[in-house]
């Protein structure tokens, strides 16, 4: 049987060695952006490139989504908040790691995704009940970059917006030995995708992923508009 477009850019993106381990892997296969993207994008689902979503915004390259998601080293269980849910793939594809079908219910982690636009966060609640993730994902309309103290702390933390410099209550949220990736930087060029880890006594190490680019975070701990 003849593989599908997304079928051969998940093949191509282990080739490049961006998708490495089992989970990620099989989570980027059962999620495709299809369902995810405005009915006017979804010829270019299995383009490697971002997406605009509306209001502004885009849906992530998925080579960007697979390195995140490999940076984060997901874990049936885990707790993760996610700040800027947009039309809810990244979301959908932690939860098909932290949640799978096959684990048992009791076992399962869950994503709690937080969208500033109201718009985004109805669309991207929409697109999770429909692709079945209803029961893994929750998705609030609230300023992410102050993080989402209701349900802290997490075990990972993943921003998929461009902040000025790492918000001090997304790490302040963070268990010990959690996982952060952000992207620092100005609005629009020059970021650099960040790892923050931290310790068991409280202080972070920070590993310097390689440079990205993602649309400005707003809010509170934001860039200034």
């Amino acid at each position: 049987m003849e593989k599908t477009s997304w079928e051969k850019l998940i093949d191509s993106l282990i080739k490049q060695d961006i998708l490495r381990t089992p989970q990620v892997i099989k989570a980027m296969r059962s999620v495709p952006r299809t369902n995810f993207l405005p009915r006017d994008m979804q010829d270019y689902t299995s383009t490697d490139t971002p997406l605009p979503i509306g209001s502004g915004q885009t849906i992530s390259a998925p080579h960007m989504v697979s390195i995140m998601n490999e940076a984060l080293k997901l874990q049936v269980g885990n707790k993760v908040l996610e700040v800027g849910a947009g039309s809810g793939w990244h979301a959908a594809t932690i939860a098909e790691i932290i949640a799978p079908k096959e684990a048992p219910r009791s076992e399962w982690g869950h994503v709690f995704t937080v969208e500033i636009v109201q718009a985004l966060a109805e669309t991207a609640r929409k697109n999770i009940m429909n692709a079945g993730y209803g029961d893994r994902v929750s998705i609030i309309n609230f300023d992410g970059s102050k993080g989402y103290p209701e349900k802290a702390p997490y075990d990972r933390v993943v921003v998929t917006a461009a902040a000025p410099k790492v918000p001090k209550p997304l790490v302040d949220q963070l268990k010990e030995n959690g996982i952060l990736i952000v992207p620092v930087g100005s609005p629009t060029l020059f970021q650099s995708l960040l790892k923050i880890t931290k310790q068991a006594d409280g202080k972070t190490s920070e590993e310097n992923l390689g440079g990205v680019t993602f649309v400005p975070l707003t809010g509170e701990y934001g860039h200034k508009f």
